[in-house]
């Protein structure tokens, strides 16, 4: 038997491609934090600048010398301006250090006490401060990038250097001052910005807690996707492989038919439309048997006939033997002709759409075109169509309407064989809840059998004078065609009255057709 393949095909194409779109976001997320610090570096930079303009500008406002002393001066007489600042520091052309504030005493203490009490401090301390800017000049020159390396690196715009230490992370910016246009030295900036390593780690880490929520979410879903999607529909093709390779052990579904999703709608559409082939196949076979067994009883008449006819020299029995002949090639031909139009109708009714049918109209149609039958006029018959309307509506079904009528002709056509003369044929059409049922009552000789379901057999007839004039398929079309209109056709001799013969049509009411 030929492998089915897996279904984890699928399975697999689904994690290829989510694996795909997770590398791409993947790369998308590995720029976009390689761009976060620089964004923020770069905001708190701007903010440097702005603060070293407004220093220039207050350099040059109050006309401030470019040295030790004057600077120190302005650092206590502006220490406003540097108060949320780790460190300023003023450099000359040279690129000595000529101010620092921290070397200056410049805390939040020294910032609520009076300009007097300041301005005290700057007199007593200046040796001191003296000392420690020359120590924080030194201290500065041994660090691996000094001032001198960051001046060579300037061009005409401002140097941002970024440094961690002591699990600290630092912005320094260096930029010009000017006065009057002219550069008079350099300041440069340094503030302790841990929040903006702060703020990269949190996107990381909800980047990462996203995509591992996502990746979990993924593998249920996978997991889900194989044991309730593709698990049962590699059932259904093991299933359809298993009828095609005659297996019926092999495939199973009845665990697939009570869900109440697609899946299940799919296994019972596919269930019924099997069951279905498999009745049109035996219903086939069972065809082919039957018309084999009717041909070969001509068959075998014509073999006698044709037999005895070679050894007949009377001329009158010789005419009889050729009439067997003649009237059992019309069988055959009457056989094969009518088994081929039946397969033909069977087929083309598989293929043809059901659509909304008013019964009424339809049955009255049919009847009067009987009416005006030939052997209806010659045995003058008479047809009454009697009907109970549901709430005045109009009766209305899905079908196919030329095989319905198809249907009715066959019934009536076989009433009008058996009526006696000047007779009446009665058609009642009746409404009821969930079907309709039309029966159509004659006056004839009623059916001899005792059980009344052997007349819609195949090849069946029962109508001795008349043999080999009918193939017997009339009844049985009926029955196929009403029952791909899910309905029953049912026969009963008349109980009302002495003769007469019942057949009685149930057609479910469907719900798109009863307006």
């Amino acid at each position: 038997m030929k492998l089915v393949k897996s279904s984890s095909s699928i399975l697999r194409k689904f994690l290829v491609f989510n694996f795909s779109v997770f590398f791409v976001l993947g790369l998308f997320t590995f720029f976009y934090l390689k761009s976060v610090q620089p964004n923020l570096v770069k905001k708190r930079t701007e903010k440097h600048i702005v603060i070293i303009n407004n220093t220039s500008n207050h350099i040059e406002r109050l006309k401030i010398d470019f040295n030790r002393e004057s600077l120190k001066n302005f650092l206590f007489s502006t220490r406003f301006l540097f108060q949320n600042l780790e460190r300023v520091q003023f450099y000359n052309l040279d690129g000595n250090l000529v101010g620092d504030t921290n070397v200056l005493d410049l805390d939040q203490n020294v910032f609520s006490k009076p300009d007097e009490v300041l301005q005290e401090d700057i007199n007593k301390k200046l040796n001191e401060n003296e000392k420690n800017l020359k120590n924080a000049e030194n201290f500065d020159k041994n660090k691996n990038r000094g001032i001198q390396s960051l001046l060579n690196e300037k061009n005409e715009g401002p140097v941002v250097v970024e440094i961690k230490e002591n699990n600290n992370f630092f912005i320094k910016t260096l930029d010009d001052v000017k006065v009057e246009e002219k550069i008079i030295g350099y300041i440069m900036v340094t503030e302790k910005a841990n929040e903006i390593l702060t703020a990269v780690i949190e996107r990381r880490n909800f980047i990462l807690r996203t995509v591992f929520g996502i990746g979990i979410a993924i593998f249920i879903f996978s997991i889900f996707l194989n044991k309730y999607i593709l698990k049962p529909i590699a059932g259904l093709v093991r299933y359809t492989q298993s009828i095609k390779d005659k297996e019926e052990s092999f495939g199973r579904i009845e665990k697939f038919l009570n869900r109440s999703d697609e899946l299940g709608l799919l296994s019972r559409s596919l269930n019924n439309m099997t069951q279905d082939l498999q009745k049109r196949t035996r219903r086939a076979e069972n065809s082919s048997a039957d018309l084999a067994h009717e041909i070969r009883n001509p068959l075998a008449s014509l073999k006698g006939a044709s037999e005895l006819l070679d050894n007949t020299v009377d001329k009158t029995e010789r005419k009889k033997l050729i009439r067997i002949l003649s009237h059992d090639v019309e069988r055959i031909d009457r056989l094969i002709t009518d088994y081929s139009k039946m397969l033909k109708d069977e087929a083309s009714l598989s293929r043809e759409k059901m659509q909304i049918v008013n019964l009424e109209n339809l049955i009255n149609n049919v009847v009067e075109e009987f009416s005006n039958n030939v052997t209806a006029i010659e045995k003058k018959l008479k047809f009454r169509v009697t009907r109970t309307k549901p709430n005045g509506k109009q009766i209305k079904i899905m079908g196919i309407e030329n095989r319905l009528e198809q249907v009715v002709a066959n019934l009536l056509d076989n009433a009008v064989s058996f009526s006696p003369s000047e007779s009446e044929i009665f058609i009642n059409i009746q409404s009821e809840k969930e079907k309709i049922l039309v029966k159509i009552i004659d006056n004839g000789p009623g059916f001899e059998e005792d059980n009344t379901e052997k007349i819609f057999k195949r090849f069946y007839s029962n109508r001795p004078e008349k043999f080999g004039q009918h193939s017997g398929l009339g009844l049985n079309i009926v029955k196929n065609i009403v029952e791909m209109h899910g309905g029953e056709v049912r026969a009963y001799n008349r109980k009302d009255f002495k003769n007469g013969a019942e057949i009685e049509l149930e057609l479910p009411k469907q719900a798109s057709a009863t307006a």
